[in-house]
């Protein structure tokens, strides 16, 4: 990993570089069987079993596979929440009703995103989730999680911590992506699980 040149620990930047790069070189059959992996344990959560509302996410790209969590969560019949990217990176949310309620959606300057496509119940419908499964690039061992750097999440979690808010919050990883310390800042908050395709990990 690199490593900053004043104090020798890497910044949060130089980690998202070195994470989305070796995220880079998987295969798609290396992500497409590891996402049915992360969907196995997931479902294994008794946080993920006994919830009656879900927040999740739509993965893109190399990201730790979601689609089958999303669609077996659906099919049991949890209320499944997904997020939808405001302007100012807080996120709305809708409800997911099969492959068929996502549409494909390009903001300016970032990546496509599959968002649900149904009517936005806004931004504290989260506070609703009994379960929260987080996107990130790495979480280390004592649960800090280290995301992609837009704030989007941070906003969730300090949202969820104002109202008193807590659901058990879950991050999808590779096993690699799972480290001895990344760096925190003071809104940081730790997650419950990490789950890998080798197992699940818990914290406090």
């Amino acid at each position: 990993m690199s490593t900053s040149e004043a104090g020798g620990q890497p910044t949060k930047r130089m980690l998202r570089r070195d994470f989305l790069a070796v995220r880079s070189g998987l295969t798609e059959d290396d992500a497409r069987k590891a996402a049915a992996v992360l969907a196995e344990r997931a479902l294994e959560l008794p946080e993920l079993a006994g919830a009656r509302t879900v927040a999740a996410y739509v993965s893109v790209g190399a990201e730790p596979g979601t689609r089958a969590l999303l669609d077996t969560l659906h099919a049991r019949g949890t209320r499944v929440l997904l997020p939808v990217l405001l302007a100012d990176n807080d996120l709305d949310w809708g409800v997911y009703d099969g492959e068929g309620s996502l549409s494909r959606v390009q903001h300016q300057g970032k990546m496509q995103l599959l968002e649900p496509s149904g009517a936005r119940l806004g931004p504290d419908a989260v506070l609703a989730a009994d379960a929260v499964l987080l996107p990130g690039l790495a979480v280390d061992t004592r649960g800090m999680r280290l995301g992609r750097g837009g704030g989007s999440y941070d906003r969730v979690l300090a949202r969820l911590e104002r109202a008193e808010a807590d659901p058990a919050l879950v991050v999808l990883l590779y096993d690699s992506e799972v480290v001895a310390h990344v760096p925190e800042e003071a809104h940081d908050r730790p997650v419950h699980a990490v789950v890998t395709p080798s197992g699940v990990r818990r914290f406090r």
